[in-house]
């Protein structure tokens, strides 16, 4: 098993992603979405092409508008969400993302909880990210705390995006 998996990553280790990074808040604005900035900083630093930036506020419409818009280029890839996930009435991202999903990826929200856990303890069982592929594009549903983005973005999505992407192609 361990060398399939190596197999997978060194075959799939060049596959660079063009992506989308969404903003859900009623609070942030460009100058201070510190979570949308360090999931671009992740990417770019990883090789990937940050395509398409939004900044939305936390209401349904205007998520699902945004996420249809780049769902619906083929040229996106991927496309990473951070806000709107916690459980306040307002927190509508999970639900919006949840339903644009084909095939979700359980142990993304599962081991992000988990990893959070370390860090925060029990606060994580607040967590509902979310990850799968919605069309031909992977997405990614992260809370809106930069250290959790970080937490998401460097021991998650990062190291495992080049294999995602190639997965997805199969």
């Amino acid at each position: 098993m361990a060398d399939s998996v190596a197999e997978h990553r060194e075959h799939s280790a060049r596959k660079r992603a063009r992506c989308a990074v969404l903003t859900a808040s009623d609070s942030r604005t460009p100058d201070t979405d510190t979570a949308g900035d360090a999931i671009a900083v992740a990417l770019e630093t990883a090789g990937h092409v940050v395509a398409e930036r939004a900044l939305v506020p936390d209401e349904p419409s205007r998520i699902a508008e945004q996420l249809d818009a780049w769902l619906a280029e083929e040229e996106i890839q991927v496309i990473c969400t951070t806000g709107g996930t916690g459980i306040s009435h307002r927190d509508t991202t999970i639900e919006v993302v949840t339903a644009r999903l084909d095939k979700t990826l359980d142990g993304f929200g599962e081991i992000f909880r988990y990893l959070s856990w370390e860090e925060v303890g029990s606060a994580a069982m607040l967590s509902r990210a979310v990850g799968g592929l919605a069309g031909n594009a992977l997405v990614f549903a992260m809370p809106g705390s930069p250290n959790a983005v970080r937490l998401a973005m460097d021991q998650l999505i990062i190291p495992e995006l080049p294999h995602l992407l190639w997965e997805r192609q199969r």
